[in-house]
């Protein structure tokens, strides 16, 4: 029996490789306020199982017949609140960081020790999406990719489902590249560092002395927690360290913590003290000077530009309050890049 010698290929089609890509990852936004654009984003986001931890047969029928029907309007009226010229600031806000944080590491047509590195950003839900972002560094020569959610706090309905997206992604590529994820950061000495400092800034320019701050993460389910996830003890992990490094500081001085959960959805139990029902019971209480935080989110978004910043505001006057002030998220501030920037370098070691 002879066997004939199979000849190759002359030549390999072209390949671009050795460079190192770095994406940032957030939530979500829709492309637009308008309840067509909203709705479009509530579909995808809802119809996650990590999100939504109820069989598709039983909560499919809910979504569409009833949530899909009358909320994307009630959401839209929240959306245009805070829209801006340059469209949704959670977006806007992501894709700053990743510019500002490609620029500190130089790698913006330059190298670090001799290795290319681009980054930039995806969002979970809606666009540009995850699968667009990774598609286009491989293409421009990423063959080894850091995956970094911007989620202190690791929560399976948010960290985990974008390893989750990445995996559906990889999974239908035949040539992929080396992956790294960025571990919750919750009780990183450069993430609490950079949050005592931002909100030191922020408070000491404030025209009124807060008696009270409160740290606002967004909330979860009560069944979260009960089925093991981390995020309620990260959360308050989170809260108790930048307390410690609060007091002390003349600015904080007799000021007092506390730590509470937002954006409640739906009948279930969630996570307590919410903080709409704690806004409003410090009002009733006497407390006229108070201050809102979220150092939960990364970026700037509805429910801190409009839920704490427009809706809270209102109840805290209403029960009783006089001054109100909600700080900004780290966001593009000096101490958020380096933040993120010193992470990132740290995550990226061996690679460069």
């Amino acid at each position: 029996m002879t066997w004939q010698k199979q000849r190759l290929p002359d030549a390999h089609p072209p390949v671009t490789s050795g460079a190192i890509g770095v994406l940032l990852v957030n939530l979500g936004t829709p492309d637009g306020p308008d309840p067509a654009s909203v709705k479009r984003y509530l579909k995808q986001f809802l119809s996650d199982r990590r999100v939504i931890e109820i069989p598709p047969i039983a909560w499919q029928p809910i979504l569409r017949g009833i949530i899909l029907n009358t909320r994307p309007k009630k959401s839209s009226v929240a959306y245009t609140k805070i829209w801006t010229k340059r469209g949704s600031p959670l977006a806007d806000i992501t894709a700053s960081i990743a510019e500002a944080v490609d620029a500190a590491i130089g790698a913006e047509g330059g190298t670090e020790g001799g290795t290319s590195i681009m980054v930039d950003y995806a969002m979970r839900y809606g666009s540009p999406s995850i699968e667009q972002r990774m598609t286009e560094m491989m293409a421009q020569g990423c063959d080894r990719i850091l995956i970094a959610p911007l989620y202190p706090q690791y929560c399976a309905a948010t960290t985990a489902t974008v390893f989750d997206e990445v995996a559906r992604v990889m999974a239908g590529l035949r040539w992929q590249p080396a992956l790294r994820f960025l571990p919750p950061y919750h009780d990183d000495a450069l993430y609490l560092d950079a949050l005592a400092d931002d909100l030191t800034r922020q408070v000491g320019a404030l025209s009124f002395r807060p008696e009270t701050m409160l740290l606002s993460f967004h909330g979860m389910p009560q069944r979260t927690h009960e089925k093991g996830d981390p995020y309620h003890c990260h959360c308050h992990k989170s809260a108790r360290l930048v307390k410690e490094r609060l007091v002390g500081r003349p600015e904080f001085d007799g000021v007092r913590f506390e730590t509470t959960f937002q954006s409640r959805f739906g009948p279930a139990q969630w996570l307590e003290p919410a903080t709409d029902d704690t806004l409003m019971a410090e009002g009733e209480k006497g407390t006229k000077r108070l201050v809102v935080a979220a150092p939960g989110f990364a970026a700037d978004c509805v429910e801190t530009l409009e839920e704490l910043a427009l809706e809270g505001r209102d109840q805290f006057l209403e029960a009783g309050g006089e001054e109100y002030a909600v700080l900004d998220c780290l966001n593009v501030s000096s101490a958020g890049v380096t933040m993120i920037d010193g992470i990132i370098r740290r995550e990226l070691s061996g690679w460069i």
